[in-house]
């Protein structure tokens, strides 16, 4: 039986397509985009807004990129780590307030709605709520 490369390659292009197309697949890729896209705009805000303001403030002729520690003839540059961790910070603020915050008050509010509010009855169930009432009654009167 000899292998047709021509059924063998439209196969893979098929469930490829199959495959890529899912909306979870498109989904995440779209979050990864813009989660990427995100953490470019706190980079910025960091480095060009945020840390200048700091250096601003600390008693220093260089910039936060040039703080650095010496240690004999060694020097240990600590000013970018720092902005790092400044980036960080805001972009673990950012997740939290929109998962713990705004998806977890997404998700009390339904709970709260799905609590409060009694479930409805089918026809059947309205029928055998009304017979244990009859019974419930009829037990009493006897």
């Amino acid at each position: 039986m000899a292998i047709q490369p021509v059924k063998a390659a439209s196969s893979l292009v098929s469930e490829f397509k199959a495959f890529a197309l899912k909306g979870n697949v498109v989904d995440l890729a779209v979050g990864v985009i813009i989660g990427a896209a995100f953490g470019k705009i706190v980079d910025s805000l960091v480095k060009d807004i945020i840390m200048p303001a700091i250096s601003l403030v600390m008693p220093a002729d260089k910039t936060y990129t040039e703080w650095a520690f010496a240690v004999g003839e060694k020097t240990i540059p600590y000013g970018k780590f720092l902005g790092e961790i400044v980036n960080f910070v805001i972009v673990a603020l950012a997740l939290w307030i929109f998962t713990v915050k705004f998806l977890g008050f997404v998700l009390k509010s339904k709970k709260q709605e799905e609590a409060g509010a009694p479930p409805t009855l089918t026809k059947d169930q309205e029928l055998l709520t009304e017979i244990r009432d009859l019974l419930k009654s009829q037990e009493q009167s006897a």
